[in-house]
């Protein structure tokens, strides 16, 4: 004969099917911008983050599910400031973080220490923020004077079609790429893992996707400078690395001394950095071609 269930064990069985979001606050300078309020409770960022991390793995052991988002305060304030809310009371730093819950960056928790989910988190972030300025970007192009067309939905479908032809002529193995696009305001970067052999399908993570070809697609639309380089890895060869530039909305092939360059200059000073070991620098190859190439717009 079942025994019925308690109240208590009731109880427990439903706080496993509640979600829960912590917000976080990565770094030393945005714990010091809490501190202004009197109901914030700690003055010393490590200690912090410890409590965070217990509490996470408190969270875990009951059963639930837990996301871990980033907690800005200037957001914060701003939110208060527009929902009429008083900053300094528990309950509207719980609200905030419900709302990024539902509609900021996360990361699952699912044990890993404060030390990876931290770097992680802003890396998320940091994905997030490049991707909302990116589709903006396209959005504001508008329509091609000449024919009417959507520039920044065309740029999107051909930057598609150009990372599909690139893995594809890529063959089998692990695919590292990276996307670099300059914009008025900043640097746009985007990467993109796959693994791809001859058993299974191709398949792509759908945010990194959406990412890398929204990244590609503004450097399409705009007709800025910008390139891509592919490191291919496969066991027990040496990795290769390719890349290309972008130019009149297709990827040309940079020469093996012009990849070699890129990858052996610091970036900022211009100085020359040591080679990788157990790495070759190759020329770009070439994209097979398609019928419906991106159209020159004047």
């Amino acid at each position: 004969m079942t025994r019925p269930a308690t109240t208590p064990s009731l109880r427990r069985a439903l706080r496993r099917e509640v979600p829960s979001t912590v917000g976080v606050l990565a770094d030393a300078h945005d714990f010091a911008a809490m501190r202004r309020y009197a109901t914030f409770p700690f003055d010393d960022h490590p200690v912090y983050l410890r409590q965070v991390e217990a509490l996470l793995k408190t969270l875990s052991t009951q059963g639930g599910h837990t996301t871990v988002t980033l907690f800005d305060p200037e957001e914060y304030a701003q939110y208060c400031e527009d929902t009429g809310i008083d900053p300094d009371r528990p309950a509207s730093r719980s609200r905030y973080t419900a709302e990024l819950a539902a509609e900021g960056p996360r990361v699952t928790y699912t044990g890993q220490p404060m030390t990876d989910l931290v770097p992680t988190l802003v890396d998320t972030a940091v994905r997030r923020a490049t991707w909302e300025y990116a589709t903006t970007l396209l959005t504001d192009t508008g329509d091609c004077a000449a024919c009417g067309q959507d520039i920044g939905r065309a740029a999107f479908e051909h930057a598609s079609r150009l990372l599909m032809r690139l893995l594809d002529a890529a063959g089998p193995g692990t695919h590292h790429l990276v996307c670099s696009v300059p914009a008025a305001d900043e640097q746009l970067l985007a990467a993109l893992q796959t693994t791809r052999d001859d058993e299974r399908p191709l398949t792509l993570d759908p945010d990194q996707g959406a990412e890398f070809v929204t990244v590609l697609a503004v450097g399409i639309a705009l007709e800025s400078p910008g390139g891509v380089v592919l490191r291919t890895m496969n066991p027990g060869a040496r990795d290769r690395l390719h890349g290309w530039r972008l130019t009149g909305g297709e990827l040309v092939p940079l020469t093996e001394a012009e990849v070699f360059s890129a990858y052996c200059t610091d970036a900022h000073t211009g100085e020359p950095l040591s080679p990788e070991p157990h790495v070759e620098y190759r020329a770009g190859f070439t994209l097979a071609p398609e019928d419906n190439d991106w159209p020159t717009h004047p």
